[in-house]
């Protein structure tokens, strides 16, 4: 293995070593065997392109394109040109990937699941650093500042993690970058020989025992940047719930240790609507029958800027034994309790507690902390729902339609908040809001149009291809376009009501999930959803369903229409110790109303244990992914790879023989001493073989720049035709003269002259050409040299000599030939 290759595999090992302190982060560790394939794959394409070699700027342009195209073909594939080029889909596909990882980075605690978003960012991540480090240690052979893309790779892992700086990592991170500068030294050191020390004085060499003055300098570096490895993390603060943003620590709005820093709460609803799986994420039993009405609510959005909805900055308080009443509830309005025992499953990781709304009591263990406003339950210090158990006790809320038609209108404070929209929202959108709530006698009247005109008579169709948008004119394109799924119907209805001077916000949360057998409910990713909450004064916060195939609409909402009662076993009373059953088969899951909301999973895709997508594809896989995006990549390299492989070839050739032992030349007679005429003969064959293996490579360089060879011509009128058209003077144009009369004296003397330099003679004309070509020019040269057109006629020489073969019948002996071959031979003596 040559030092440059050590190197570059240095330089791989320690980007592996420093990425491996990312994989606390994140549940599962498949990615980094996928990130150590392809930055393997990345790192071939870099030995080979310094190999042919190319220019440094290319080497690395060639490297950054096959690492695009091993992002495309594991994470973009299906939207890529022939599964390999991307095109803009692929780069759409790439854009939504990165938006969905910063969002689940936002929203999971530590470990994380790895989502496909998340995996891009980490694999992706890996890439570029592994790019920028080989880049520096082995292309520009400058390993020290190598460790600066090191350390920010581990300082970004070491800043999320629980608790800060972990020294293992660290101790890891730090290995992989000292054998970096200890290869990249070693490697230094064997290019230019014996080292010169610089001291005043002294012979000229290192002193024995002494450090050369590169070492020193490289260590003094690297010391130093192992030194910020450890003071940066230090200095960094633990976040220590979602991997960006951490609920409960101080310097939110609230301010002092009691504040809330609000994560962004809308989960990757659309990633999840659009897994092929639908992969449980908690399972409850309760007291109610009425499980159609038992959202799982996780947190209110409240901030409205005109594109988003975004939950505001609110202080934490210690959670209460019992919770407030809820604010504006009557006593006459029906309210039912229910206490539901919930399991959630070890992969759903959710640092806000899913709960029936409005609790009144929960019991949960860890770290949990109340926000009165929204009455959601906030994880602190790293606490997540993943394998909680709790129980709630809540309120099923069941006003009646004319409650709400003769509601009083809404204190003075919750108008003045809830009720706010942008001056930047586009006036269509209260236009709109008008116009289908013409007519209507109250604010009841107005919702329930609202609802209906979004799930029903407006012409909306639910589709989770539908970017979720995220500018001013997303409500406003919502209601031309008329497509969209949860996120744009729950968004659109509360902006609408504001507009009206209805209190709106929107919750985000699950549906109910779907009956089991058992008497449980699971819910799914699938039943991730969010609706909105609209105020009447006297039941409070209530719930709309204007997505259509989504959810159930209140039964105060739909004239006339009889109470659901769910047809399932009736549900015993919450047990603290019931667990999570089996998943069921597939056709105890899919009841008749999954059905006809298309949210059956096929059971071909629920094969292998509840197994979700994110899970990406296997080592294997990648491995041969791999392989044939490297084959890809290498196929318009080969030129170039070839022309590189038969110039070293070529002037390998000219070079003399190799002395024999001692210093001395090969035994034999000399040329005209009347010996042996045999070694002379071979002589002279050795001098025509390097001189004219010289000439071939000359006027194949000459061709590669434009002047085709011309075979009419003699040897000195051909130099002269090369140097002509070539511009070349000086040192090359004598080369190229010293070349074309060591041809003549091949071809015509009776004993040719050995010619010592023909190498150095041919790489000054090639110099000369280069110098006089313009870039195009030399890029021609190097990626599509003219000169690789022998391989075709080649090729076609040997098509044509086979086809004589057969025909003239050749090919039984050549099968004799070979039987001989193959027969063991007898033994001798």
């Amino acid at each position: 293995m040559s030092g440059r290759m050590r190197l570059a595999v240095c330089a791989a090992l320690a980007t592996l070593a420093a990425a491996c302190a990312l994989l606390p982060l994140v549940e599962r560790s498949g990615w980094i065997l996928q990130a150590a394939l392809l930055l393997a794959v990345q790192t071939a394409v870099g030995v080979l392109g310094r190999r042919v070699p190319l220019a440094r700027p290319l080497t690395v342009a060639a490297q950054a394109l096959a690492g695009l195209l091993l992002l495309t073909v594991v994470f973009a594939g299906s939207r890529a040109v022939g599964g390999l080029l991307p095109g803009p889909d692929a780069f759409r596909e790439f854009g939504q990937l990165v938006q969905e990882g910063a969002e689940d980075v936002g929203r999971y605690a530590i470990p994380a699941p790895a989502t496909t978003g998340i995996r891009l960012l980490l694999v992706g991540g890996v890439l570029v650093v592994g790019l920028v480090v080989d880049a520096l240690a082995v292309t520009y052979g400058v390993a020290a500042p190598a460790g600066l893309p090191l350390l920010a790779l581990y300082s970004v892992a070491a800043g999320l993690a629980k608790d800060g700086t972990d020294w293992l990592w660290f101790l890891v991170a730090a290995a992989g970058y000292l054998v970096l500068l200890l290869a990249e030294g070693r490697d230094r050191l064997a290019r230019w020989g014996r080292v010169f020390g610089g001291g005043a004085g002294g012979s000229g060499f290192a002193p024995a025992g002494s450090v050369p003055a590169p070492v020193r300098t490289g260590r003094r570096i690297g010391a130093l940047v192992l030194g910020i490895a450890l003071v940066v993390p230090a200095m960094l603060p633990t976040m220590d719930s979602g991997l960006l943003e951490s609920p409960g620590r101080s310097g939110g709005s609230g301010g002092g240790a009691d504040g809330v820093t609000s994560v962004k709460p809308l989960v990757a609803l659309q990633d999840s609507l659009k897994q092929p799986v639908n992969r449980e994420v908690m399972r409850y039993r309760t007291s109610t029958a009425n499980t159609r009405d038992l959202y799982l609510r996780i947190v209110a959005l409240d901030q409205f800027d005109g594109s988003s909805w975004r939950s505001s900055d609110r202080r934490l308080t210690d959670l209460p034994d019992e919770l407030p009443t809820p604010a504006g509830l009557a006593p006459d309005v029906r309210a039912d309790l229910v206490n539901t025992s919930v399991a959630a499953s070890g992969s759903y990781a959710q640092n806000y507690l899913p709960l029936p709304y409005p609790a009144e009591r929960v019991r949960a263990d860890g770290r949990w902390r109340y926000e009165p406003e929204g009455r959601a339950l906030v994880g602190e210090r790293g606490q997540t729902t993943r394998g909680l158990r709790y129980q709630v006790s809540s309120l099923l809320v069941e006003p009646t339609a004319e409650q709400l038609a003769e509601a009083p209108a809404p204190p003075t404070q919750v108008l003045r908040e809830y009720t706010k929209v942008p001056s930047s929202l586009p006036s269509v959108v209260a236009r709109t809001a008008r116009e289908v709530t013409a007519g209507s006698a109250n604010a009841y009247q107005q919702a329930v149009r609202l609802q209906d005109w979004f799930a029903v008579d407006g012409g909306f169709r639910y589709d989770t291809e539908v970017d979720s948008g995220s500018d001013g004119q997303a409500v406003a394109k919502f209601l031309k376009d008329k497509r969209g799924f949860c996120v744009h119907f729950s968004f659109s209805m509360a902006a609408m009501a504001r507009t009206l001077g209805i209190p709106a916000r929107v919750a985000v949360g699950f549906m109910p999930g779907t009956p089991q057998a058992d008497g449980s409910v699971s819910v799914g990713s699938k039943d991730a959803h969010a609706w909105p909450e609209l105020y009447f004064e006297g039941a409070g916060w209530t719930r709309f369903e204007p997505t259509p195939s989504r959810g159930s609409a209140p039964e105060y909402t739909v004239s006339q229409q009889p109470s659901a009662v769910d047809p399932g076993a009736p549900s015993p009373v919450p047990d603290r110790s019931a667990a999570p059953a089996a998943p069921p088969a597939a056709d105890d899951r899919c009841t008749a109303q999954m059905k006809k909301q298309e949210g059956c999973v096929p059971p071909a895709q629920q094969a292998g244990g509840g197994g979700t997508a994110d899970d990406g594809l296997s080592p294997g896989a990648v491995a041969g992914i791999a392989v044939a995006v490297l084959a890809v990549a290498a196929l318009p390299l080969l030129p170039l790879l070839w022309r590189g492989r038969v110039r070293a070839r070529r002037l390998a050739a000219t070079a003399p023989r190799r002395r024999g032992r001692a210093g001395r030349a090969p035994e034999g007679p000399a040329p005209g001493t009347g010996g042996d005429p045999a070694p002379v003969a071979e002589r002279d064959a050795v001098v025509a073989e390097r001189t004219l293996a010289a000439w071939r490579e000359l006027t194949d360089s000459a061709w590669d720049y434009g002047i085709a060879p011309d075979e009419a011509r003699s040897p000195r009128s051909a130099a002269e035709r090369i140097v002509r058209l070539g511009g070349l003077e000086g040192a090359a144009a004598e080369s190229a003269g010293r070349v074309a009369t060591a041809v003549e004296q091949v071809l015509y003397a009776p004993r040719p002259r050995p010619a010592d330099g023909l190498a150095g003679d041919v790489g000054r004309v090639l110099a000369g050409l280069r110098a006089r070509a313009g870039r195009g020019a030399r890029l021609r040269a190097s990626l599509a040299p003219r000169s690789a057109a022998r391989v075709l006629w080649e090729l076609s020489r040997r098509r044509s000599a086979a086809a004589e073969r057969l025909r003239t019948g050749r090919p039984a002996a050549l099968w004799h030939r070979a039987g001989a071959a193959l027969r063991p031979a007898r033994p001798r003596g």
